[in-house]
């Protein structure tokens, strides 16, 4: 088994405003890719819907989510997958109104394909971070190497 940790940002703070300036790293990485005989699992961290400099991009859910699973899918690509080989989400949200459902699963349809959908859990909860944030997700893929 070889484990490799998979760290995409280029400052250590991560985007993390609390700690910008502080020299306290955000103490969490993209993602850990652990290879097996014939496949790699990879272990994405929660991605929210923000850009490289941690801001919020978008102000609707459907925005959001197509920026969290976008993130999602560039990390998997990058480890030589597809969202096809996304095997389990866990969705957090900080809406939980018919729309917003709407909106999220409208999205989630355009990167997964159906007959190959991840398991799922959806929870709603109060904030996250950062401020702004409605929707993180968390992914888990097998990868057929």
């Amino acid at each position: 088994m070889k484990r490799t940790t998979i760290n995409l940002a280029k400052d250590k703070a991560r985007g993390i405003e609390a700690l910008k300036g502080t020299g306290v790293p955000a103490v969490f990485s993209d993602a850990v890719r652990i290879d097996l005989p014939g496949c790699a699992l990879l272990y994405i961290s929660g991605k929210v819907g923000t850009d490289e400099s941690g801001r919020v991009v978008g102000r609707t859910m459907r925005e959001q989510t197509e920026r969290v699973l976008s993130s999602i899918k560039a990390i998997v690509e990058r480890e030589g997958g597809t969202m096809d080989d996304v095997v389990r989400v866990r969705v957090y949200v900080t809406q939980l109104d018919q729309q917003s459902l709407k909106d999220v699963h409208e999205v989630r349809a355009r990167f997964f394909t159906e007959g190959a959908y991840p398991a799922s859990t959806l929870v709603r909860v109060a904030q996250l971070i950062p401020d702004g944030g409605l929707i993180e997700i968390d992914a888990d893929a097998v990868i057929q190497v």
